[in-house]
């Protein structure tokens, strides 16, 4: 009996701690796919390409009104090629999909989850997490600019660390102009 009332004088005492002390709680605000904006660009010897892809769905995590993680889902299937036009557009649109690069048929989503953000500055964040193309994942940094409820940043990738190697210079000789560089970048303009 002694015992039984230890123990609960014990859980009871750490429930008025965690009370007392609030424990915090991470509130998820979901991203409006909608309202956000995923610019991808894109660049070779000879020129470069730009072009959008849409969100199928994301979130982050806030903790105090700091962000503190977040998940994202890109749907492949809607990448699309906004400074070519009419069979130049196609081409390019379909071999973005190919296997020669994303592998769209085989990989329709490509995901990111953050797994720690640190603060730079006032509303600038540093966001690190797991991103997976083509079924590949490696980790990624990049900066996010919070303002109201949008966060806006520059994401660097570097498509080789994800099997994507047609056109690079690090994989093939004698490309010359044709070689395409391994980064490529998404602007991301996210809504929540």
């Amino acid at each position: 009996m002694k015992n039984l009332f230890l123990k609960s004088f014990l859980l009871l005492s750490i429930s008025l701690l965690t009370t007392s002390f609030g424990v915090n709680q991470a509130k998820k605000k979901e991203v409006d796919v909608t309202k956000s904006r995923i610019e991808w660009h894109g660049a070779k010897v000879t020129g470069k390409h730009f072009g959008t892809i849409q969100l199928k769905s994301g979130s982050f995590l806030f903790d105090k009104n700091k962000p503190v993680g977040g998940d994202f889902v890109v749907n492949m299937n809607t990448i699309v090629c906004d400074d070519l036009k009419g069979d130049s557009k196609g081409k390019l649109e379909k071999h973005l999909n190919s296997d020669d690069f994303f592998g769209v048929a085989n990989f329709a989503e490509s995901t990111f989850k953050i797994t720690k953000i640190t603060e730079i500055a006032k509303n600038k964040y540093k966001a690190t997490g797991n991103l997976t193309i083509k079924g590949i994942t490696a980790e990624n940094s990049f900066d996010l600019d919070f303002t109201d409820n949008t966060a806006n940043g520059t994401f660097v990738i570097d498509r080789t660390k994800y099997g994507i190697r047609y056109g690079s210079g690090s994989f093939f000789d004698n490309l010359g102009d044709k070689a395409i560089h391994n980064n490529f970048e998404l602007k991301i303009s996210l809504v929540f």
